[in-house]
């Protein structure tokens, strides 16, 4: 016990002190889960939106089977990026395996069926009751998809912050694709993985710490959009 206090405080001054190591891990997981966040958020918003204001045979189904992905084993999407980006894969030929890039296409994967289906979502809370008033007060449909986006925009966001959130914390694929390369591809939860295996308590605690931290920031922030748009209404 005395042991993990005195590895405690270690992770502490390492953390007040700007430790560069810790604070580089640091900086490199939040690059790369922004832009695959971003990327993915450019991608599969649009794509939800058109799912959600489109009409087609099997619509409930594909839906279904997107929230049925939120939870896909992050191992499962490392390994299939694996393939796709080895010398024997598709676009093996770009050199992404073991570079940053490789970690950000497979947190692409891994996010975009949570924000894909929380943007669905999001424009189902609105209610079929919304479009119908835009469209029976004579709104063409652009109009109606344009008001209907403006009133789901918080829960939109929400989704948004979701995917960052399982990016930031995931390990399975950073690991599998990313090699876990100090100084090119370590992440907090890979540098944690390692710490733990070499017995390195202290900076494990301390990036541990900046992940529970960078993990409740997202959590608050939702929380407050949830509020502050359910006290819009």
């Amino acid at each position: 016990m005395t042991h993990l206090f005195e590895a405690f405080n270690i992770a502490l001054r390492m953390i007040v002190t700007g430790d560069s190591v810790v604070f580089s891990i640091a900086l490199r997981t939040l690059l790369i889960a922004s832009t695959s966040t971003l990327a993915a958020t450019l991608l599969f918003v649009p794509l939800g939106c058109m799912v959600h204001f489109s009409t087609f045979r099997g619509k409930r189904l594909a839906v279904g089977f997107i929230q049925t992905m939120y939870s896909v084993p992050t191992v499962f999407v490392g390994m299939l990026v694996f393939l796709m980006v080895s010398r024997s894969g598709p676009i093996g030929g770009m050199g992404l395996l073991f570079s940053p890039w490789a970690i950000i296409l497979g947190e692409i994967v891994l996010i975009a069926p949570i924000i894909t289906g929380l943007t669905i979502s999001a424009l189902q809370s609105t209610g079929k009751c919304l479009e119908d008033t835009a469209t029976a007060l004579g709104a063409g449909r652009g109009i109606m998809i344009l008001k209907v986006l403006t009133e789901a925009k918080y829960t939109m966001l929400t989704s948004v912050l979701m995917g960052f959130g399982r990016a930031v914390s995931e390990v399975g694929v950073a690991i599998m694709v990313g090699g876990n390369i100090s100084g090119y591809t370590r992440t907090l939860t890979t540098a944690i993985a390692l710490g733990v295996g070499k017995g390195e308590t202290a900076s494990s605690i301390a990036l541990g710490l900046i992940l529970l931290f960078l993990a409740m920031m997202v959590s608050i922030v939702v929380n407050l959009l949830q509020h502050g748009h359910g006290g819009e209404k």
